[in-house]
């Protein structure tokens, strides 16, 4: 059974591929294509950057939420998005249904000081479905389809490993 220190199911982003990985040792249990930051790589506070490097899930956020649930400073705010909802917030960068919060592993390079991935509200979290995956749009975060969110987060338990790289 996988628990805390069982680091054996991992997950690695490539930003280059714009695509996420979950695997159980070596083997690739599922892939899911992605939007990074449309930025690039980076790790500095407020560069709008996809950190890389080794990270954990800290948190897990949102577990039996419905598909589209909004979430506003990690907490439900009751709004289900819609397109409606949308233009009349067009300045609201939607995280929606799950929130996976991502802490470096790294000291100095995603952890502590300016670059502190957790200080930097860095979290894979869905976005509205009509955003294109695939393509780097994001303001540093890890967005997914609001479908394969929920099920990644239903197959991760403990502390899972997240190796971001370009």
């Amino acid at each position: 059974m996988y628990n805390d220190t069982d680091f054996s199911r991992h997950i690695v982003i490539s930003i280059a591929d714009q695509q996420l990985q979950l695997f159980d040792g070596e083997r690739c249990l599922k892939r899911y294509s992605v939007s990074t930051a449309k930025n690039g790589a980076g790790e500095m506070a407020g560069s709008d950057c996809t950190p890389r490097g080794l990270h954990i899930i800290r948190a897990m956020i949102g577990d039996g939420a419905a598909e589209n649930s909004v979430f506003v400073g990690r907490r439900a705010t009751g709004e289900i998005y819609t397109p409606e909802l949308a233009q009349k917030n067009p300045q609201r960068d939607w995280v929606l249904t799950r929130i996976m919060w991502l802490s470096g592993l790294e000291k100095g390079k995603n952890r502590m000081g300016r670059v502190d991935t957790l200080r930097r509200y860095i979290y894979l979290h869905a976005c509205p479905d009509e955003l294109p995956m695939g393509v780097p749009l994001s303001h540093g975060c890890i967005r997914m389809r609001n479908h394969d969110i929920v099920e990644l987060f239903s197959l991760l338990q403990g502390k899972v490993r997240v190796l971001i790289c370009e």
